[in-house]
């Protein structure tokens, strides 16, 4: 390969891996929002399993190019949305890194707090630095917060 180029290539490799990291970041978002949205619904008994088919149906129908927004699609949202909803994951992850030394500062942001507003913004925490395979893969495995967390971190490094 012609060495004068290579500094080009870098540019556009390095521009390509910030591109699917803004798209992951994304889309980690959207399926909390999505969760929490339809589990609000949910455990209101505004809707039931068979709001959630029509959901998806409707999605499904309307938008066929939109994949994973199928029944099983939903409920993972909803599985993320539950399992990390009470854990201090949803904090900042400049705080939970810088805090990861000092395991004895408590970062818990309670789940009445953060449905102030409709939408959450977890685009910042340490959630957002994963793929969702793995965390389908975290979430469906793990059985404590302790688990979960030593996997979230493992996989980051």
């Amino acid at each position: 390969m012609d060495n004068r180029f290579t500094d080009i290539i870098q540019l556009i490799q390095e521009s390509r891996s910030n591109a699917i990291r803004a798209v992951n970041i994304e889309l980690i978002n959207l399926y909390w929002n999505i969760g929490a949205y339809v589990r609000q619904k949910l455990s209101v008994a505004e809707w039931g399993d068979k709001t959630v088919n029509e959901l998806s149906d409707f999605i499904q129908k309307n938008n066929p190019e939109l994949k994973g927004f199928n029944r099983a699609g939903l409920y993972r949202m909803i599985q993320f949305y539950e399992t990390y909803a009470d854990t201090k994951f949803v904090a900042t992850a400049w705080t939970q890194i810088h805090n990861t030394e000092n395991q004895e500062a408590k970062i818990v942001a309670t789940v009445g707090r953060q449905l102030q507003s409709k939408r959450q913004d977890i685009r910042k925490t340490i959630l957002a630095q994963l793929s969702w395979s793995h965390h389908r893969t975290i979430f469906s495995r793990c059985k404590t917060e302790e688990e979960r967390e030593f996997y979230l971190r493992i996989s980051i490094k």
